[in-house]
């Protein structure tokens, strides 16, 4: 039995350097998927919709298992999204200081010949430290996290920003939780390590 080939359908380089953790020799593939929410959707339900949606993106001939993922920040229930620029960053941190912050990373894997599909959610509470305006400039000057949903790079210099992290998956909060992405794969017959 040959083992399948693995897609990532992401174009992040935060998902594609935490997937190599894993040993396994896998492809990124671009999905083409507009994340914009659905009217009155939920900001979890956007997530899973849209890592859903990553991985049927990707149409395949061969055996292949597909992971799709996506993460969503949420602040008293609305969406933070990635800021794009300086500005927008800064207003994100400057409204999440002191206050908790939830990320949801949605994770699902398709089997490319049978369509079966596995999913999963994994949850990151995080606290802010209370932040002055002045230490928030300066971090989004160093470390520019205009690409990261709620404006921090825990990963980096982000993490000197936080109070404290609660969840199951140390790298649910970088955008790919491997442990639930492990079982997801089990799921499919392949096994990691």
């Amino acid at each position: 039995m040959t083992t399948p080939a693995l897609i990532l359908a992401s174009t992040s380089r935060y998902r594609r350097e935490l997937l190599t953790r894993l040993g396994v020799p896998f492809s990124c593939v671009t999905p083409g998927v507009d994340e914009t929410p659905l009217p009155a959707e939920t900001p979890l339900a956007t997530a899973v919709r849209l890592a859903a949606a990553k991985a049927r993106a990707i149409q395949r001939d061969d055996d292949a298992l597909i992971i799709g993922s996506d993460q969503v920040a949420v602040l008293d229930g609305q969406p933070l999204g990635k800021p794009g620029d300086r500005a927008t960053a800064i207003g994100q941190l400057l409204a999440q200081s002191g206050r908790e912050v939830l990320f949801h990373t949605a994770v699902c894997v398709r089997a490319s010949t049978t369509g079966r599909e596995s999913a999963g959610v994994d949850t990151t509470v995080v606290r802010f430290r209370p932040l002055p305006q002045s230490t928030i400039e300066r971090y989004v000057d160093l470390e520019q996290p205009f690409d990261c949903a709620g404006s921090a790079k825990a990963e980096g210099l982000g993490i000197a920003l936080l109070q404290s992290v609660r969840g199951t998956d140390p790298t649910g909060l970088i955008g790919l939780p491997l442990i639930l992405v492990t079982s997801l794969l089990a799921q499919h017959g392949l096994a990691v390590p």
